[in-house]
């Protein structure tokens, strides 16, 4: 009897299991469904990553589905699939967008006005790279216009007779002069 009721406790949890599974492959994009395969290059994907939405207007419209670098021009090249309902003009661009500070990024389509439209395999000719956030905030707090100290992050152009200080910078010089 101990064993029977084993069983039937297992086949419960496999019958779980099995509608947890069909849930999840239902409801994400694991499924192969039907779409169009485009294409865009760009010199930096940094945050992008197979599986990341594609969207128009905020709107989820497919996904990335494979990334690569070009060797002939050295671009970094991201394959998508959007769906089948969605027509995009050749003159449409793409863009990384983020979705916060905190947050992971996505593909931005940006439609066009062209009547041509865009057929599966094409490449988009309009792209924006990722900003890197980090890079300009220490291109804003290092930044020193023409260094006289090589690496010292200010600038002693001030004028003539002036002394020059790490500090504040009044009329945009990089330094306090007095």
């Amino acid at each position: 009897m101990n064993n029977f009721l084993e069983a039937i406790i297992g086949l419960i949890v496999l019958v779980v299991a099995g509608f947890f599974v069909t849930y999840v492959y239902s409801n994400t994009d694991l499924s192969a469904g039907g779409g169009s395969d485009l294409k865009a290059g760009n010199t930096a994907i940094d945050d992008i990553t197979v599986g990341e939405d594609v969207r128009v207007f905020g709107v989820k419209v497919g996904s990335v589905v494979a990334q690569e670098l070009d060797l002939n021009n050295y671009e970094a090249v991201v394959e998508f699939t959007i769906d089948d309902a969605v027509e995009l003009s050749e003159d449409s661009s793409v863009k990384i967008a983020s979705e916060g500070l905190l947050g992971g990024s996505y593909l931005k389509i940006i439609p066009g006005g062209s009547d041509e439209l865009l057929v599966p395999g094409d490449t988009f000719s309009e792209t924006q790279g990722s900003v890197d956030l980090i890079d300009l905030v220490s291109r804003a707090v290092f930044a020193s216009g023409d260094s006289d100290d090589a690496g010292s992050g200010f600038s002693r152009r001030c004028g003539a007779g002036s002394e020059c200080t790490r500090a504040a910078r009044p009329n945009g010089c990089a330094s306090r002069c007095r």
